[in-house]
């Protein structure tokens, strides 16, 4: 890597305007200096293009129909050029010395790694005030490459702002399905985790907002979509990623076993989830029953 390489900021946006300012003045008030800021704006309504307009030519504006927020990131990974790639939500910002951070460790272990996470410090957006989660991470270098061929997964992991990557990374990773239109960031955490080692650090780096649009990152009572997510992310990581059949299994349990619990699989999902048990031989159909139960008692239990 070069001494001082190329780092792309994508930041995804849909109808946050409110917020969007703040993420692209942190983005360009970095301590370090070589950047590039790309805003995907993905068909918003609201008057979010009136704010990426006003910036000029200090952003790389990507204006598109809206499509989902995979759609989005592989919109902007598309036209960035950078070496390593960071990834911002319009409603978050980057702290001032945060791509300096980043470039520091993947400078300091070349190509050993492929990926850079970090925590993020919650804020509730009316309040101001922090929000303890109490989830740590270990602060080193990481390999999950052999747990996650076994089917297991690794949490906690931060959300879309704390995710960095290097492009030879992602290059194996995107484009990613534009179905997976929510929570997209899990597809990208969990076939990083399984491609490469990486860093994990309990610094926070970013400010994540905490408001009522994106509450779901602190509730455990969203069953449906927690659902969704899984089997979406799931399906495609069998599809795309077939050396990782374990770890798909594991997580298409995961969202089997919350629609139950929530009363039964949504229509537009039922013909999915049934390719996903078609394609699968009985051994595994079996483990994956497994693991629904246990789902299931620890939902009871929890």
């Amino acid at each position: 890597m070069v001494d001082t390489p190329l780092v792309s900021i994508l930041i995804n946006n849909y109808n946050y305007a409110q917020f969007l300012r703040a993420a692209i003045d942190s983005a360009l008030a970095q301590t370090y200096p070589n950047v590039e800021v790309i805003v995907v704006d993905d068909g918003s309504t609201d008057n979010s293009r009136e704010v990426i307009a006003g910036y000029g030519d200090r952003i790389i504006p990507v204006l598109k129909e809206n499509g989902g927020q995979a759609s989005a990131f592989n919109a902007g990974f598309a036209v960035s050029t950078g070496d390593i790639i960071c990834f911002l939500d319009s409603d978050d910002i980057f702290l001032p010395q945060k791509v300096e951070e980043v470039v520091k460790v993947f400078d300091t272990y070349h190509d050993d790694i492929g990926w850079f996470f970090h925590r993020l410090e919650l804020v509730n957006v009316n309040t101001g005030m922090s929000i303890e989660t109490n989830k740590m991470m270990p602060s080193d270098v990481c390999d999950f490459r052999h747990d996650s061929k076994r089917g297991k997964s690794f949490t906690p992991i931060p959300a879309t702002s704390g995710l960095c990557f290097t492009r030879t990374l992602l290059e194996n990773i995107l484009p990613m399905p534009d179905a997976i239109q929510i929570t997209s960031d899990n597809y990208l955490k969990q076939v990083a985790l399984a491609l490469s080692k990486g860093f994990l650090t309990n610094k926070r780096l970013a400010i994540q907002y905490i408001h009522e649009n994106n509450a779901y990152t602190l509730r455990n009572d969203k069953r449906f979509l927690k659902a969704r997510i899984a089997v979406l992310t799931a399906y495609w990581i069998r599809s795309r990623f077939p050396q990782f059949e374990k770890l798909a299994n594991n997580g298409f349990a995961f969202g089997i076993a919350n629609y139950q619990q929530s009363g039964g699989i949504e229509t537009d999902y039922q013909k999915l989830i049934q390719e996903y048990w078609s394609a699968t031989p009985l051994l595994a159909k079996l483990n994956i029953k497994l693991r629904i139960f246990y789902h299931r008692i620890k939902f009871f239990v929890t």
